[in-house]
């Protein structure tokens, strides 16, 4: 009898220390079937108050949730796949990553970030990659532009996204291709009017007012994720700053004489020394774009993610996170980044191999952070204007997009003592 009673204990104890107490999300290549959708799994733990961990370079930058049936029943509804592991087996993967000879480490998410996404009302001749991902991972944010922006609204976020946009007041150059269509016209008559309504006699002069809300808000603490045009057409218009370097077609007057002598290079993020293009007609912003010089073929046009370390530089470690090293490119207004002309506080974290191009690259401004991403839509190679938008249930395990959400999930991290 006192045997048996031993046996149903030892049995008891057994149980409880093999009990299912965390959900691993993996993230490498092959047993994830969802990538995109196991941010929003972790995202939307976060914003329940649940504990999670991100664990760089552990199967491709997996994420630790507690264990609970709300979470495996989202993760079930939403299709990402999931393994409940054990006390014990959480404990080993922590031991591991914590090891001085893995290129490992374990960070705690503490809160769910606050996400709004500069766009403009109502719809657009083309889609944002960042909207559009979002949206399918299930992560919520607000919508905002030009009037929220100068109202001072970016106070109540911590995450901004910066739409396909030009802060330069030159309609994102279309003019040569686009003057006579009924969508350009229109929206250049929209963006006349909301300057003028908020006191502004330029787009041009309105567009840049928003640009340095912008940097306000990145050197306040926030964090800015910019893609395509809206990465080079920002820091030029800050480098531009009190400078006209529009034409007539553009915002009613010629440009300053010899504006180029008068850039304030010392004003922008990312890039330095930069020459503007003058032409009104060449549907591009500067030499930063790599876009026309790149002698890239598509079949060969891939860029490589550096790799760093996930104890000393988890930054950029995070931000890097993905099952392959190697991301099929994508082109855009904006493709990627000439090198020399990147500040060198700046971190490049892809590069095409073919020509040392930059895609993605990271930096801090003040108390906050930025990230610029070249290209438009990492699952459409060349998108046109007026092509339907990218349908995201065919590439759930899209490397390109996922570094966007890397991005997203950041700032839940920004709390830990970092130690860059």
């Amino acid at each position: 009898m006192i045997y048996k009673r031993f046996l149903y204990i030892f049995i008891f104890l057994l149980s409880i220390s093999v009990k299912a107490s965390f959900i691993l999300l993996p993230m490498d290549e092959t047993t994830q079937q969802n990538h995109l959708k196991a941010y929003g799994i972790t995202y939307w733990c976060l914003d329940k108050n649940y504990k999670a961990s991100w664990l760089l370079n552990y199967r491709g930058g997996s994420f630790l949730l507690p264990d609970a049936e709300e979470i495996r029943k989202e993760c079930q509804i939403r299709g990402v796949s999931f393994e409940i592991i054990s006390d014990a087996e959480e404990l080993a993967i922590l031991n591991e990553i914590s090891s001085p000879s893995q290129n490992m480490e374990s960070v705690i998410l503490e809160k769910a970030p606050k996400i709004a996404v500069y766009t403009p009302k109502g719809k657009q001749p083309w889609d944002d990659a960042v909207t559009l991902v979002l949206t399918y991972a299930e992560i919520p944010f607000t919508a905002i532009y030009d009037e929220e922006v100068l109202s001072d609204q970016l106070l109540l976020y911590d995450w901004l996204h910066l739409h396909h946009e030009d802060f330069t007041g030159q309609y994102g150059k279309f003019y040569s291709a686009y003057k006579n269509v009924p969508w350009y016209i229109e929206q250049k008559k929209e963006a006349e009017t909301l300057a003028r309504k908020l006191g502004y006699s330029k787009v041009s002069q309105e567009k840049g007012a928003v640009a340095k809300k912008i940097r306000d808000f990145v050197i306040g603490g926030g964090f800015m994720f910019a893609m395509c045009s809206a990465t080079d057409s920002f820091d030029i218009a800050l480098a531009a700053d009190g400078v006209d370097i529009c034409e007539a077609m553009f915002d009613g007057d010629a440009s300053e004489g010899n504006y180029q002598a008068k850039i304030n290079y010392s004003n922008s993020f990312a890039f330095k020394d930069f020459i503007l293009e003058r032409r009104p007609e060449q549907y591009e912003f500067s030499d930063i774009d790599m876009t026309s010089k790149r002698q890239v073929p598509m079949d060969k046009d891939y860029f490589t993610l550096m790799e760093f370390s996930a104890k000393w530089d988890p930054i950029p470690s995070m931000l890097c996170q993905n099952h392959t090293q190697l991301v099929k490119g994508f082109m855009g207004q904006t493709t990627a980044f000439s090198a020399p002309l990147i500040k060198s506080n700046v971190m490049v974290m892809g590069t095409c191999e073919l020509n040392g191009e930059a895609r993605y690259i990271h930096g801090q401004k003040g108390k906050g952070m930025f990230t610029f991403y070249g290209g438009h839509d990492p699952e459409d190679y060349q998108h046109q204007v007026g092509d339907p938008p990218t349908v995201l249930d065919l590439h759930p395990n899209s490397p390109g997009y996922r570094l966007i959400l890397n991005n997203v999930l950041f700032p839940a991290a920004r709390k830990k003592k970092l130690k860059t």
